[in-house]
């Protein structure tokens, strides 16, 4: 009875409805699903071999009949290539039952930063320098900021429209209205651990 919450992109995980709908009749669930893009050429190009924006449309319509606690997470947003997504995505969200919903802004640390860079020139060669530099005005002039408190959300211009937008299309889709609080008084602490052997 450990309360737990999860963030998926993939719908095998309707293939635990009926075990995450348990875990909801105690509150002990909630579940997000990432969309990053509506757009299935741009989905294919940012995440080959995922589920698809509408399955993950379905997941969160599958899940919130079945009275789990669902939201959704705009992640990544990249300014300058999909953050103009954000409004369409929080309201098919919305109209599918999903309850709450959140989003990142794309932070590129260690070797991802060289890893996108290449990505972007490859598929995106006539934006490539928008959007590089938008990323780096969301971190102060990097295309990372590992700063507690700033680093998801980034700061400076672009990040507060995204900001702003997000916050609108949460208020006009009715999201975020209540917080979930899962129950933590069911769980008790195991006598003994089991052996892995």
């Amino acid at each position: 009875k450990q309360p737990i919450s999860m963030i998926t992109k993939n719908s095998l995980i309707l293939r635990d409805l009926d075990l995450l709908q348990e875990l909801a009749k105690l509150n002990l669930i909630s579940v997000y699903v990432s969309i990053t893009s509506l757009d299935e050429k741009l989905r294919l190009k940012l995440e080959p071999r995922t589920t698809t924006a509408k399955q993950r449309l379905k997941i969160i319509e599958e899940l919130s009949k079945a009275g789990l606690p669902t939201g959704v997470m705009t992640a990544p947003m990249i300014p300058g290539l999909n953050d103009y997504e954000m409004p369409a995505i929080l309201k098919k969200s919305a109209n599918c039952g999903c309850k709450s919903a959140g989003y990142t802004v794309v932070r590129l640390n260690g070797a991802i930063s060289d890893i996108f860079e290449d990505w972007l020139r490859k598929n995106f060669p006539d934006r490539f320098n928008k959007v590089w530099h938008q990323i780096q005005s969301c971190h102060n002039g990097n295309v990372n900021d590992s700063r507690f408190g700033t680093r998801m959300h980034g700061e400076g211009n672009f990040a507060e429209m995204i900001k702003n937008t997000f916050k609108l299309h949460c208020r006009l889709n009715g999201l975020n209205l209540e917080r979930v609080h899962l129950d933590k008084s069911l769980f008790k602490v195991p006598k003994q651990q089991m052996s892995l052997f």
